[in-house]
């Protein structure tokens, strides 16, 4: 890791919301760096990052915004796209790096650092060829720029990782077109961000990229039967020869619907090998990339948090409209997540949330919560028996009737995760915040599945869920107002 720094260099950091952006962001911060942020809805980053650092709200197509951002700035770092838009997307792209190294060379900004996409002959990628065509302009700007150009980038909840991850875990039997053989290079997360840290000191006469991966260059097919090895899953791939990159798109738009905008720019860039020629990067910087099967790895570690650090759909410039029935998707996870507000302080607030269960109950419906633990104990499951240890307080590793407690921070988090018989993995988060004279309560259910009876479980019983959950929000909100 870089060693820590003095304050005196500031740097600028855009996307901080979205994936890469997101996992850069603490490493600044721990190497000294005066840091700000440039986010389009400040809110979203504020709970995120430390006291030291300014955010500051901008966007890259409002120049007078990009002004302020980056007076007295020495680095700027571009992690923004337009991929989420419909159409005109690379008009945008375009626009948007123009308008950010103008004013960068306006402001007096010493350095830009972009990542951008591998890839030859890019005539039939759009997606690949506007990100290549982003760090031209970036560096014949007059400023001096430093341009990573990096092939699949495995990460949990990153947008490449978790469109392998959700096609492994929910088709047993897949068609795999002959474009699935192509040669890509992946890379993991924490070497992304190492090369975008070192690129702050990088000795350079001038504007220059590198091409970036790991260790192994591999078949897309490849990654997935290492994935699904990992993952302990027997997966079928049955070759076709007539599947085109375009009707892939849109039958990835099907079988994955999240990825539906961004996923179909995404694979039709897949045509092309994404490999590394040019092999400078291994000597320039101080780092040496790991192996496939060890990014997969790192990556399934940090999936068992039921949110990672920062998720790819976090990006404001990714989200479409988000469906009203079936909870909001991130990655292939399933959350329902609701707020209420209290009159009440935080701790008054929390109260309630914190006496959950056991002889309490669940403040709504419990009888449905019973009927749920006998047909747990029919599963082989531990069924509601348990209990809790102390009506009052909780602890990390506490047993709350068939749920855990995995996090508990007192007047603030409650988080549990279940261990009732189901397909796949749930958990249920309380955060309360104090906010206008009182408290906001954030409900979050969670919910991961495995295979197709994971998608029908939660589909089949969310209109419940919605009703279970909605109430016993309102049942804690009444408990806090009373006391």
């Amino acid at each position: 890791m870089t060693p820590p720094k003095n304050r005196k260099t500031k740097v600028l950091l855009t996307g901080a919301t979205g994936y890469i952006g997101g996992r850069l962001l603490k490493p600044l911060e721990e190497a000294g760096y005066a840091l700000r942020c440039m986010a389009r809805r400040p809110q979203h980053l504020e709970p995120r990052v430390a006291a030291t650092t300014e955010i500051i709200q901008g966007d890259v197509f409002d120049v007078d915004s990009l002004r302020a951002a980056m007076t007295g700035i020495d680095i700027a770092y571009y992690l923004v796209h337009s991929l989420g838009n419909k159409k005109g997307w690379q008009a945008m792209d375009r626009q948007a790096a123009r308008n950010f190294s103008n004013v960068a060379r306006e402001m007096g900004v010493k350095r830009i650092i972009y990542l951008g996409g591998l890839g030859e002959d890019l005539a039939l990628s759009e997606h690949l060829s506007s990100r290549q065509e982003v760090g031209e302009i970036l560096r014949h700007s007059g400023v001096l720029t430093i341009e990573l150009r990096a092939s699949i980038v495995i990460g949990s909840e990153s947008l490449s990782f978790e469109m392998i991850r959700a096609l492994v875990n929910r088709l047993p039997v897949m068609l795999m077109p002959k474009w699935i053989r192509q040669k890509a290079q992946p890379i993991a997360i924490e070497d992304v961000v190492e090369y975008l840290l070192q690129s702050i000191d990088l000795k350079l006469e001038g504007s220059d990229h590198f091409e970036i991966g790991g260790a192994d260059q591999v078949s897309y097919l490849e990654i997935m039967k290492e994935y699904a090895a990992q993952r302990g899953m027997r997966r079928y791939f049955i070759p076709v020869p007539v599947l085109t990159p375009h009707l892939s798109s849109l039958w990835l738009g099907l079988v994955t619907p999240l990825y539906a905008r961004v996923g179909r720019k995404l694979i039709e860039s897949v045509v092309h090998d994404t490999v590394v020629h040019d092999k400078r990067a291994l000597t320039v910087f101080d780092i040496q990339p790991r192996g496939m099967k060890e990014a997969i790895a790192r990556a399934l570690i940090n999936e068992d948090r039921e949110i990672a650090m920062t998720r790819w759909s976090d990006a404001m410039s990714t989200q479409g409209a988000q469906p009203n029935w079936g909870g909001v998707k991130f990655g292939s996870r399933n959350i329902d997540s609701r707020t209420a507000q209290v009159a009440a302080s935080p701790s008054t607030a929390f109260a309630p949330i914190r006496r959950l269960g056991g002889d309490t109950g669940w403040y709504y419906a419990n009888f449905l919560w019973r009927l749920r633990g006998f047909l747990d104990l029919l599963a082989g499951g531990v069924g509601m028996r348990r209990g809790r240890r102390d009506p009052d307080n909780l602890q990390v590793g506490d047993v709350v009737d068939f749920w855990r407690v995995e996090a508990f921070e007192p007047d603030r988090l409650l988080r549990f995760s279940a261990e009732m018989k189901m397909p796949g993995r749930a958990w249920l988060q309380y955060e309360v915040d104090d906010k206008y004279g009182g408290s906001t309560i954030r409900q979050t259910a969670i919910f991961d599945p495995v295979g197709l009876s994971g998608l029908l479980y939660w589909y089949l019983l969310f209109p419940l869920h919605k009703l279970i959950f909605a109430g016993m929000l309102r049942g804690i909100v009444y408990r806090a107002e009373k006391r």
